[in-house]
């Protein structure tokens, strides 16, 4: 498989298949495609596992493209302003990310939902108590909003964020839920009552634009009835 990530706001991945390669993403996420690719609906693991994509954020059934004879090509466009980033992932590899962020992934890569381990993580992180997590050995893709900042955390190195700001980390990583300090802190702040706390090691992926705050942003301009 080769692949090209175009654009900069709105980005598009275009991805080349040789004979035989496959790829699979969510239903309907697919742009457009040469007629010697081929697709199949299936729910990718069986109905458990469709399930628990489901409520990772994506649909119950994946469709597979495979490539017949000759080079295919297959698109895929991003649903909204934010970057499309690539994980090379070896046997046995994982990456953890935000509900709905998986794009696209070879066949031999592995989607399922990631039960977020801590009560407080899950019912005040912003992504409720699933999230994905994606296994190689293959390439993948997620799909992030806004622009994108990597850090790399050292052992027992801490940062504390805005939940919607996670985009994606690695498993060595810890998660927690923090209540923040002071009452007018809560009250004035307008950051809401608690922060995720990440500690290292481990990378981690935050995104600058989270969906929930863009979706707040355009609802002050949408006429209410």
């Amino acid at each position: 498989m080769k692949y090209l990530i175009r654009g900069t706001t709105l980005p598009i991945l275009d991805v080349q298949l040789a004979e035989g390669e496959s790829v699979y993403t969510e239903s309907g996420g697919m742009a457009w495609l040469s007629p010697n690719v081929s697709m199949e609906s299936n729910m990718k693991g069986g109905l458990g596992k469709a399930f628990g994509r489901m409520l990772s954020g994506e649909s119950l059934f994946m469709v597979t493209y495979t490539c017949g004879q000759g080079t295919g090509i297959i698109a895929f466009c991003s649903e909204s302003p934010g970057k499309i980033i690539p994980f090379k992932l070896v046997e046995g590899q994982s990456i953890i990310c935000q509900r709905d962020a998986f794009m696209m992934a070879e066949s031999g890569v592995d989607l399922k939902m990631e039960f977020t381990k801590r009560f407080g993580s899950g019912f005040f992180g912003g992504e409720g108590f699933f999230l994905q997590k994606i296994t190689g050995p293959g390439t993948a893709f997620l799909e992030l909003a806004g622009e994108i900042t990597e850090y790399n955390l050292q052992e027992g190195q801490t940062l504390k964020i805005d939940p919607g700001y996670i985009g994606a980390f690695e498993p060595t990583i810890t998660y927690d839920i923090t209540r923040i300090k002071g009452i007018k802190n809560m009250l004035f702040s307008g950051e809401g009552l608690f922060l995720a706390t990440v500690t290292g090691p481990g990378k981690l992926w935050l995104q600058s634009m989270p969906l929930s705050n863009l979706a707040q942003k355009i609802g002050r301009y949408i006429p209410k009835k």
